[in-house]
């Protein structure tokens, strides 16, 4: 049996991008939700989107690197 797709976590629309560590973003949608497989779809989604920006060690980082 195979478990349900993960839910993706929105963001309220917003003209710019936020910008944030990779850290910060997940551990910020940690405290939303215990299901990992959320979080991580949830980051790649926001990045895809470019809702998000990272800054850090990660800034520029292709998204197909971090999944």
């Amino acid at each position: 049996m195979s478990s349900p797709a993960p839910q993706v976590i929105r963001l309220a629309p917003s003209s710019e991008a936020h910008v944030t560590t990779l850290l910060d973003l997940v551990r910020a949608l940690g405290e939303i939700t215990d299901d990992d497989r959320e979080v991580v779809a949830t980051v790649l989604s926001l990045l895809r989107s470019g809702q998000v920006r990272l800054c850090g060690n990660f800034r520029d980082a292709p998204v197909d690197d971090l999944s």
